[in-house]
């Protein structure tokens, strides 16, 4: 069996969860187990370091107890986002009060979110409806999107978060390098572009676990949005 204990999110977790019990925010396993929308043995194997919190439980977390993503990702010390404080009920905080959070330049996507950024990746509204997180180092509006499937292993796994940079239509791309592409669906892939003539017509994804996912193309027009991928989140650091 798989040793969850080494991961640094569950060990965050773990002291979230002692603080936010010792506190009387929640009443046992069961409580947070609800709003993360999960089950109380579920919660009790993440303590035990027998399985991963998803990226869609960490969002909860975030959502209803003020958690800074800094914290559970190794990257902070802070527990509880500014101006929250465990002696007392944490209070929800409204999307426009996340946006003027300067340091939270990230807009994480889980997995769940997919579909829904594919329809309305330009829609304020929406993208500020998510979590907003940051890492020391990366400036600039970005956005992190959870991956799932083995498509792109070993560079990427399932469940990692890939921190992205939108590119502007016509920016120059680079053959072989991993990329974000939404069209109606968003993927993780390297790309191979394509030209007739001068002009670029379509891309290539190729997935890196080539031996299962054989490379296909996609037309430019059919592509919304390309983000570059500058980093992931893995399940114990950044890489």
């Amino acid at each position: 069996m798989s040793n969850f204990s080494d991961n640094i999110v569950n060990q965050r977790f773990r002291k979230v969860f002692q603080e936010l019990e010792k506190h009387n925010l929640i009443k046992g396993k069961s409580d947070i187990a609800k709003k993360l929308g999960t089950y109380n043995h579920v919660i009790n194997s993440i303590l035990k370091g027998q399985r991963n919190i998803t990226v869609d439980q960490l969002h909860k977390l975030f959502e209803y107890y003020g958690v800074d993503a800094n914290f559970l990702f190794g990257l902070g010390d802070e527990m509880f986002l500014d101006g929250i404080s465990v002696e007392g009920e944490i209070p929800a905080r409204s999307a426009d009060e996340k946006q003027r959070g300067g340091r939270e330049n990230i807009t994480l996507v889980p997995e769940r979110a997919l579909a829904g950024y594919a329809l309305e990746y330009q829609d304020r509204n929406f993208l500020n409806s998510l979590q907003k997180f940051s890492i020391p180092g990366l400036d600039g509006q970005l956005l992190g999107f959870e991956i799932s499937g083995d498509s792109m292993m070993p560079t990427i796994t399932n469940g990692d978060v890939v921190i992205c940079e939108p590119m502007e239509r016509g920016m120059p791309l680079r053959d072989n390098h991993v990329y974000v592409i939404v069209t109606d669906v968003v993927v993780a892939k390297r790309i191979q572009q394509i030209r007739e003539g001068n002009e670029l017509s379509s891309l290539r994804l190729i997935s890196d676990n080539s031996s299962v996912y054989k490379p296909y193309e996609v037309e430019l027009e059919d592509i919304r949005q390309i983000l570059k991928v500058k980093c992931r989140l893995t399940a114990h650091a950044i890489a």
